[in-house]
């Protein structure tokens, strides 16, 4: 009810209050607090403020000195805790601030913990006292679940460890043992492989009687992260959480050169998104379905979480999930922030630059409902960076950093600026063992320096189509590229030594080619 979301954005109010004031106490005990290098200068001030805000709040969110170890919050404000959806979301935002130890902690805390008696999941959210966190589990037979978490978290573990270079994502036999249960037996217990899938049943694994008002027997496998409907057996952000988790897994594989599973694993991917633009598209309405109930009839549309794990076919298919989106933006301009903090990144990706600027710009202003919220802060300092700034880490298997030099890094920049930004600059951006700073100028020049640590390689890219471009001046001939939705780009790739800068520019019209 009305009353009941009023009732509780008040105590999230209160708790956040709580929270600060714990928080400074224990961190005036336990020494200072990490503070954050990564720094963002613009020509655009209210793009500086959302990012001075977005840092200051999520480093309020950061412990040391707990049981659990370092760890920052990623769940709802007031329980000193960490869910395995949030940590997933946060971790790119957390990486550019420099946490990259507590976000390992954090993953490995719910690799550590998936267990048979709990049917392979883990702790969904674990406390600072490194325990299931009360409020969503009981025992081992009743605690709240939701489905695509594992996956999630073996999508990020990935991801982090392509920002950070840390081999014990792919070494460490915790995490190790956590990626093949997952793709394994947690598959198989939940019924999620491709031979079952769409015929799983909605409430399995049940110890005892079951009882439909114990909500950790109801949500106890939730499939989905929809947290608001018990009628259905599956949603299809599970489908595309579970794709990004093969293909997360094949690449590991990739890096450990095992080769077959690597396959094996992009080919089960490759299945999970037919599936999903085959059987989830509703060629009637040109939309995608979100939710298949229990008579096996799809029901409602998606769009965001088939984008933001790049699940869509890329075409007409991921354009009307676009658009739809687009116009639930434009409908709402302003909503829940746990959905809403994955739009900027999402449409910075697909070319919807301004609107993503919108809603940064929405999750951040004074006074905005629920903006203390953890993941808030962290994906909108996330989205800056992957997304206004475009910064990617690329994957490079040991043969292409042996052809390179031994260069263990290609770092890719695509600007996304919009006429709002004239110039925008980040600077002491944690990538692996390098610090690096970039600044473009508009999306027609982009000046990269490696502040420190050693040799790599640059990609920049531009949202132009051109055949030179201009490399600390002098012209070279530029490569052609394509992103999503057939967006024509023009890069270059160049090495760039510790300490170094170099400059690239797309060239005037009336310069010389």
């Amino acid at each position: 009810s009305c009353e009941t979301r009023r009732m509780r954005k008040w105590l999230e109010l209160i708790y956040c209050t709580i929270l600060v004031v714990i928080g400074t106490v224990r961190g005036l005990s336990a020494g200072p607090r990490q503070a954050s290098n990564l720094e963002l200068e613009s020509s655009d001030s209210r793009l500086v403020e959302a990012f001075n805000w977005a840092r200051q709040q999520a480093m309020a969110y950061v412990f040391d000195g707990d049981p659990v170890g370092p760890w920052y919050e990623a769940a709802l404000p007031g329980r000193q805790a960490f869910c395995m959806r949030d940590v997933s979301h946060q971790s790119m935002g957390a990486q550019a601030l420099g946490l990259a130890p507590y976000t390992q902690n954090m993953l490995r805390r719910f690799a550590e913990n998936i267990s048979e008696s709990r049917d392979w999941c883990s702790y969904w959210e674990i406390d600072r006292l490194n325990r299931p966190a009360p409020v969503d589990y009981k025992n081992d037979a009743e605690f709240w679940y939701n489905l695509p978490a594992n996956f999630d978290v073996l999508d990020s573990c990935y991801r982090m460890y392509l920002w950070t270079g840390d081999p014990a994502y792919v070494n460490d036999p915790v995490f190790l043992n956590f990626y093949e249960r997952t793709m394994s037996d947690y598959v198989h217990r939940w019924s999620l492989g491709l031979d079952a899938v769409m015929k799983r049943r909605r409430w399995m694994n049940i110890r005892g009687e079951f009882d439909p008002h114990n909500k950790f027997q109801l949500y106890r496998g939730d499939p989905s992260y929809e947290e608001a409907r018990a009628n259905f057996v599956l949603g299809a952000d599970l489908l595309a959480t579970e794709y990004a988790a093969y293909r997360a897994y094949a690449q590991i594989q990739v890096v450990r050169e095992n080769t077959g599973l690597a396959t094996a694993c992009l080919n089960k991917a490759a299945s999970v998104k037919r599936l999903v633009n085959e059987t989830w598209w509703n060629e009637g309405t040109h939309q995608f379905y979100a939710f298949l109930d229990q008579n096996g009839h799809f029901q409602g549309r998606s769009d965001a979480d088939l984008l933001y794990r790049d699940v869509a076919d890329d075409g007409p298919k991921a354009q009307s999930a676009l658009n739809d989106l687009l116009d639930k933006i434009e409908s709402h301009p302003s909503s829940a922030v746990e959905d809403e903090s994955h739009y900027p990144e999402i449409l910075y990706r697909y070319g919807a630059p301004e609107v993503a600027y919108a809603q940064i710009m929405d999750l951040t202003h004074e006074g905005r409902d629920r903006r203390e919220y953890p993941e808030v802060s962290y994906s909108v300092v996330g989205a800056i960076v992957t997304g206004l700034m475009g910064i990617a880490v690329q994957a490079s298997s040991p043969l292409e950093a042996a052809a390179q030099g031994n260069v263990e890094v290609v770092i890719k920049t695509l600007p996304g600026l919009t006429a709002q930004t004239a110039w925008a600059e980040i600077r002491n951006l944690p990538i692996g063992r390098n610090n690096v700073a970039v600044r473009h100028e508009g999306v027609r020049g982009t000046v990269f320096t490696n502040q420190d640590g050693p040799s790599l390689i640059w990609q920049a890219t531009f949202p132009i189509a051109v055949a030179t471009l201009l490399v600390d001046g002098k012209p070279v001939k530029a490569n052609p590229g394509k992103e999503y939705l057939g967006r024509a780009t023009s890069w270059v790739r160049a090495p760039v030594g510790a300490g170094d800068t170099v400059r690239v520019d797309v060239p005037k019209p009336d310069e010389k080619r």
